[in-house]
């Protein structure tokens, strides 16, 4: 999609969601202000700020169609024909990123247009997720989850119970801070059990190893708890 593509898409789904969704349309608006300005070729350039816009563009348009359902039976079938992790973003994580306040949102809006953000975790979270389709697990990664919510990507396995789970390679005795802020994040959007992973990027084998505690926990973990993991 291009740049000038975007702009006009973010328009006319902003002038949809203002009769169905105020709190989509609100959304929308922010980020249309936020790119208004910007000129196409200076956007096209911003490659992480034209990946979060398709993203948003998605998101708004599946939040639309879902929106258009006329009962809570025709929702439901619709929900139905999703993923679990994708039914549980936009039947519960993208709704409340809509209704709640973000004060992350505006901070990490300036880091993508400064060039300020780089997914230096990218190939780890790939192999991450192809190990977990390998293994006929579901996995669900974005900007909102990441940068909003403290969640890298969110894994399902056999249960079809997502789980929140951030990946950080700090060693334990400094991950301590990262951990709270993770845990207090998770509890303010309402996300009720979440992994918090600290591997060593020089351990053999350590994709499987992450895969096998992400899956065992999307399984197995109980509500309210955040657990820390060292591998």
């Amino acid at each position: 999609m291009q740049a000038k593509e975007i702009k006009d898409r973010l328009k006319v789904l902003q002038k949809e969601a203002s009769s169905i969704d105020s709190n989509l349309a609100k959304r929308l608006d922010e980020v249309n202000r936020w790119v208004k300005d910007v000129k196409l070729g200076s956007l096209t350039s911003k490659k992480f700020v034209m990946f979060f816009l398709q993203q948003m563009i998605g998101d708004a348009q599946i939040w639309l169609d879902i929106k258009a359902q006329t009962s809570e039976e025709e929702r439901q079938l619709y929900y139905q024909q999703m993923t679990a992790v994708e039914r549980y973003w936009y039947s519960d994580l993208f709704p409340k990123w809509l209704e709640q306040n973000d004060s992350k949102f505006l901070i990490w809006k300036q880091k993508l247009m400064a060039g300020e953000f780089s997914q230096s975790d990218t190939m780890l979270l790939q192999s991450i997720a192809t190990e977990v389709v390998r293994r006929e697990g579901t996995f669900w990664q974005c900007y909102i989850a990441d940068l909003s919510m403290a969640t890298d990507i969110i894994v399902s396995n056999k249960q079809q119970n997502p789980l929140c789970s951030q990946i950080t390679s700090l060693s334990e005795e400094f991950s301590q801070e990262k951990y709270d802020d993770w845990k207090n994040t998770l509890q303010h959007w309402g996300i009720e059990r979440g992994l918090f992973l600290s591997y060593n990027p020089n351990t053999i084998d350590g994709i499987n190893q992450i895969v096998n505690v992400v899956l065992y926990n999307s399984d197995r973990l109980g509500a309210s708890v955040y657990l820390k993991f060292n591998l």
